[in-house]
């Protein structure tokens, strides 16, 4: 696949997503558009289903939807509240520090830059990325393993890491792109092109993948 088989795609793939659910952590932006609840959602959806995501991030923002109000809440009240997310217990906490930076370093709000993000703890470049694109619309590139998998899959990138196929994709991939890419992919990767037995024969875009042509 290469840079005019990604424009075609891209094309394709905005209008397969509309008839699927939009990735958890996008629609809490999209409702409440604010950077603290996309910065916690993203944090509480690590190795966890966006069903439950949503679930825990509906309870613990109806406690507590800022860093003020956040540090209010006892440790064991935000791990009740996020439960069953994947390690609980360590988020709840991971929560709580975070919170606690925010208030002390940055006025209560959330970095813009992904420089400043990854110095929260918990905060990777996924989570970084995710935050400066999503919440705040600003140039990023957020690569999980859904995105890792799939432009391996179309043979658009060869590399063995998510951090190794942001920066190819940072070189490589137009910045017009770079916004949705997770949103697009994520959906995609979900729904269809998924890690085991993916859907290839009703994949709209096969003949550009890699796996097609093998």
């Amino acid at each position: 696949m290469n840079n005019s088989d990604i424009q075609r795609v891209m094309k394709i793939l905005k209008e397969e997503v509309k008839q699927w659910k939009p990735p958890i952590v996008g629609e809490i932006e999209r409702h409440f558009k604010d950077p603290y609840r996309v910065l916690i959602s993203c944090l509480l959806s690590l190795r966890t289903k966006d069903k439950v995501t949503g679930g825990a991030s509906t309870k613990l923002f109806s406690l507590a939807d800022n860093p003020y109000s956040m540090l209010k809440l006892s440790p064991a009240k935000i791990m009740k509240a996020i439960y069953p997310v994947g390690f609980y217990r360590r988020k709840a906490e991971a929560v709580r520090i975070i919170s606690k930076i925010l208030i002390e370093k940055h006025n209560g709000i959330v970095p813009d830059k992904i420089d400043e993000l990854l110095k929260l703890p918990g905060v990777g470049r996924k989570t970084a990325n995710l935050v400066v694109t999503v919440a705040y619309k600003k140039q990023g590139l957020c690569v999980d393993t859904h995105v890792h998998r799939i432009v391996n899959r179309w043979g658009y990138v060869k590399t063995k890491s998510p951090y190794e196929t942001e920066m190819a994709l940072r070189k490589k991939l137009s910045p017009r792109y770079w916004i949705i890419f997770n949103d697009l992919l994520v959906a995609y990767g979900q729904n269809l092109c998924r890690p085991i037995s993916p859907k290839c024969n009703i994949c709209s875009i096969s003949k550009y993948c890699l796996c097609y042509k093998e």
